[in-house]
């Protein structure tokens, strides 16, 4: 089972619901590794000091912003967190709008929100009122030491949350150089028009995501897996399975009185802090020794020769 990202809470108006942040995706490339054809032997990258040439340990290395070429301010571990919302174990909801009101270009990332122990309640009240008016909540969310925009959406019985873009991040498309005006400006008959909408409809069908795969990566795994046949590899199986963390347990929750003073006063309850610590695993190094092939010495052997001398008589 999958980790969660982190345990907080999913909060509008004056409700929390307890909610555990889960990857929305899964990676399906096909990873390589480098190697130096020499010796079948893996190629490391190494973090090395631009002037010397030495490589630098990770204690050594510092984050800094380039203000100029060549020039640098350096930014402690701190001075990032001081700049992340205070909320770091939090979404929280700061409007709502429709549903269609947001641009596919806005949306980034998915996440899966799953309701803590004894959240349903707050879970399903939250999920059944954004489906029956149609709306979405934006919200504030900080992942890992970022804050994020995001949007909160219904997706069949779960809450979805949904990394949103800043229009900051976004290309104005009036930039580039965009074919204006109608159709008959382009000198496109009505024919073709009537050609072209017939070819959609004739195209046209319910969308179902599990009739389209990846096709390059099965043909890429078939190719490896000849490889592999062909060499005589045997991969052995890799349990990843790992434990889930319980959520946090919570207690009976009278929505009706929360949801009547959020109306009231239209203000959001600050989300509760929740100290979070990580442990970093440092990954062995292993050495491949190679062999050489040892020089086998030929004897030499002497060769003998005779002289012989024959004539014959006239």
């Amino acid at each position: 089972m999958a980790r969660p990202i982190w345990t907080g809470t999913l909060s509008f108006g004056l409700l929390n619901v307890p909610v555990s942040l889960m990857s929305g995706e899964r990676s399906v490339d096909l990873h390589f590794r480098m190697l130096d054809s020499r010796s079948n032997t893996p190629v490391r990258y190494e973090r090395v000091n631009a002037e010397t040439g030495e490589e630098v340990p990770w204690k050594e290395i510092v984050k800094a912003f380039e203000y100029e070429k060549g020039s640098y301010v350096v930014l402690e571990p701190e001075d990032i967190k001081s700049a992340a919302s205070e909320g770091r174990e939090a979404v929280e909801v700061e409007a709502f709008v429709d549903a269609d009101s947001i641009g596919p270009e806005y949306f980034e990332k998915p996440y899966v929100l799953v309701p803590g122990k004894k959240a349903e309640k707050g879970y399903v009240l939250f999920r059944e009122t954004l489906k029956r008016t149609g709306k979405i909540g934006i919200a504030r969310v900080v992942i890992r030491t970022r804050e994020y925009l995001s949007a909160v959406m219904p997706k069949g019985d779960a809450l979805m949350l949904m990394l949103l873009r800043y229009p900051q991040e976004l290309v104005d498309v009036n930039d580039y150089k965009i074919p204006e005006g109608a159709a008959s400006k382009h000198r496109i008959s009505p024919k073709e028009m009537q050609m072209a909408e017939q070819l959609i409809d004739s195209m046209s069908s319910n969308w179902n995501p599990d009739d389209y795969r990846d096709e390059f990566r099965d043909r890429l795994r078939k190719v490896i897996e000849k490889r592999l046949k062909s060499k005589g590899v045997v991969t052995p199986a890799i349990d990843e399975e790992a434990e889930t963390p319980e959520n946090a347990t919570t207690n009976v929750v009278d929505f009706m009185a929360l949801l009547q003073k959020s109306l009231a006063s239209k203000k959001r309850t600050p989300a509760q802090k929740h100290s979070s610590k990580s442990a970093r695993k440092s990954g062995s190094k292993k050495a491949s020794v190679a062999k050489k092939p040892v020089a086998k010495k030929a004897s030499a052997t002497k060769k003998t020769t005779k002289r012989a001398a024959a004539r014959k008589a006239s």
